[in-house]
């Protein structure tokens, strides 16, 4: 029942997505930014060479403070500072790995309001750090078991002179990552004659995405591109797609974009104007990808989170699902340590591990627009394929985070639905790694009946913990 995995547990800081809180509480504060570019400047350096990291951001009115907190605390140690300014998450990826820099440092809080803030770190490969080097960091920052002499020697490490790091700006930052993404568009198709809706959330990537749809021929409808720090994610974007679901049908457009506030994500809306979600992207991409012998062992690899009509869908034509605990790094974990090269969340986080080394919103926006364009078929078509089975998800807001083990009416309630479903479905309950929030979800062949039993558990829940 409680997915939460043993090392998060263990941790203080770090949830499945870096640190996040409320911007200018702890701990979102400058301070424990300013200690967190430090401790990673710290580990990351090896060798005599000048080293770089690379920082970006989302468009909230606290990566300011963030953002020169951070860099700060990564000078201080000897180390310079490479400063993107807003940009995805998965740019910030990329041009870590693109300019060889030692560490990458993303200051967003994704798909959370703009009160909210989060720091999250990638490896000069690009991809995000393990749990190990998360929880190094926290030792460091916070002290705790294993600090020894290198705690003492990080503290006290504090270069002068010519050897404090400086910081610059890479103007072209979007530049480099609109080229590369357009790389990933295979070059005999086009969008001309397409029109797309694109809705960038006012978030990182309202330059990035209308100018990759663009140049590559599409009419491109842009909404909510005008960030003012403040409105990041507001009725509107991933987490909100129902106005750009009624843009498509008023422009008469074939797709529909919709990114969340890091971009890291994506959902869809076909040419009538429906939803099309993370598990229906990835049966159509997949089932495409086996059709053309590209999906790498017949395997899309899904979370816990994930409908089971995902299955039943890949079933068809010979793949298969495997399952991870939620959080796109768990994915992108289990892909690069069984060689698979396709998967992600149900909340959009695509991954396509040949090209990508995290969720790309919009590179998994191109995927599905070159099935499109190579089956001659529109989306809602395609989407036919995915038959998801009834599945109700509530979140419940929470005081704490007990485990879930030790909360008798909750235990009771959960077996009580379990034994009621049988085989024919599942629930699911499980504390949120980047909210205070706990999340159930009950999947059956009855959507009221699940409903009923997922109030059942959500309202024992907060009785325990509301």
């Amino acid at each position: 029942m409680n997915t939460t995995s043993p090392s998060e547990s263990t941790r203080r800081l770090f949830g499945t997505d870096g640190v996040r809180g409320v911007a200018n509480v702890h701990p979102m504060t400058a301070e424990m930014a300013l200690q967190l570019g430090r401790a990673l400047a710290y580990l990351m350096r090896s060798g005599p060479h000048r080293h770089r990291v690379v920082i970006g951001k989302d468009t909230r009115l606290s990566g300011y403070l963030l953002e020169q907190a951070i860099a700060s605390g990564i000078c201080s140690m000897g180390v310079d500072v490479m400063l993107c300014g807003p940009l995805p998450t998965p740019g910030i990826a990329f041009i870590t790995n693109s300019m060889r820099a030692d560490a990458g440092v993303v200051i967003s809080a994704s798909h959370n309001p703009y009160q909210d803030n989060g720091i999250k770190f990638f490896a000069r490969d690009g991809f995000k750090l393990p749990d190990a080097t998360e929880l190094r960091i926290e030792q460091l920052v916070l002290g705790g078991p294993g600090d020894g002499d290198g705690a003492r020697d990080f503290h006290a490490l504090r270069p002068t002179a010519h050897r404090i790091g400086k910081a610059q700006r890479i103007e072209d930052a979007v530049g480099r990552y609109v080229v590369f993404l357009k790389s990933l568009f295979p070059r005999d198709l086009t969008l001309d004659g397409m029109t797309v809706v694109v809705d960038c959330g006012h978030g990182a990537a309202y330059r990035v995405a209308p100018a990759v749809f663009g140049e590559l021929g599409a009419k491109v409808v842009a909404l909510n591109v005008k960030p003012d720090g403040r409105n990041i994610n507001d009725r509107c974007g991933a987490v909100h797609p129902e106005a750009m679901a009624r843009a498509v049908v008023k422009h008469r457009a074939q797709i529909g974009i919709a990114l969340d506030g890091d971009a890291d994500r994506v959902i869809v809306a076909d040419e009538r104007g429906r939803i099309v979600d993370g598990d229906a992207i990835m049966a159509i991409v997949g089932r495409d990808l086996l059709r053309r012998k590209l999906l790498a062992k017949k395997t899309v690899v899904a979370t816990v989170m994930s409908n089971v009509g995902l299955e039943r869908a890949l079933r068809e034509v010979g793949g298969r699902v495997v399952r991870t605990q939620v959080g796109d790094r768990y994915v992108v974990d289990e892909m690069r340590r069984h060689g698979f090269n396709f998967g992600g969340e149900q909340s959009g986080h695509l991954v396509f591990l040949d090209h990508v080394t995290t969720g790309d919103g919009v590179c998994a926006a191109l995927k599905l627009l070159e099935v499109m364009l190579r089956q001659g078929k529109g989306l809602s078509e395609l989407a036919a394929c995915f038959e998801p089975v009834p599945q109700v998800q509530i979140n419940v807001p929470v005081r704490e985070k007990k485990p879930l083990g030790s909360l008798p009416g909750l235990q009771k309630a959960v077996q009580g639905v379990e034994k009621a479903l049988k085989a024919e479905g599942r629930v699911l309950v499980r504390y949120s790694g980047t909210e205070n929030k706990a999340r159930v979800l009950v999947e059956g062949p009855d959507a009221k009946v699940i409903a009923a039993h997922a109030d059942r558990i959500a309202g024992e829940l907060r009785r325990a913990l509301g």
